[in-house]
């Protein structure tokens, strides 16, 4: 079995990438709804602030901060994905695996998670959240997805509304090459 290292930081803040196990769904958008109440009643349970948060078909992105004496993301991302998954009516396709744990096919297993390390390091993935929709073509100006706390932060005067970002961000997202 793997051995996956976390970086703990108390009140730390991360980039996250989380994926479908199915990158052909459109799940994410079509339930949005379901997934911002499975985000709001873990925040509930578990406090975190959400710095950006973006939600793509098949996948979405989110910077956080934790609590001064908390380090414990994986939990907040195992109660998102679970109450997500126990909204939508079962359906999906099964391996022999997941039907043997009782498991739904909905999430990959595992997210990406990267510890923000400095104030550039920070601005450049709260772009990076901003930009994706238009670096995977769903719209041509960031300000058209809709699934995006970039409208919070224009409401806050954090961004212009016609900011467009460098689509050919690079660096290590966790996204697919």
């Amino acid at each position: 079995m793997p051995n996956y290292r976390r970086a703990l930081a108390p009140g730390g803040c991360w980039f996250f990438t989380v994926n479908l196990l199915d990158r052909r769904q459109t799940l994410l958008v079509d339930h949005v709804t379901l997934l911002r109440e499975a985000i709001a009643a873990t925040r509930r349970d578990y406090a975190f602030t959400i710095d950006a948060f973006v939600v793509l078909p098949d996948h979405l992105h989110a910077v956080w901060s934790l609590p001064s004496d908390d380090t414990d993301f994986s939990i907040r991302w195992r109660l998102i994905k679970t109450r997500f998954a126990k909204a939508l009516p079962k359906g999906e396709r099964l391996n022999t695996v997941r039907f043997a744990r009782h498991e739904r096919g909905i999430w990959q297993r595992r997210f990406w998670e990267h510890l923000i390390r400095d104030e550039v390091d920070y601005a450049r993935h709260v772009e990076y959240c901003y930009i994706n929709p238009q670096k995977h073509g769903h719209v041509t100006r960031v300000c058209d997805w809709p699934y995006s706390s970039f409208h919070r932060d224009v409401r806050a005067g954090l961004f212009p509304e016609d900011w467009g970002g460098d689509t050919a961000m690079s660096g290590d997202f966790g996204e697919r090459r």
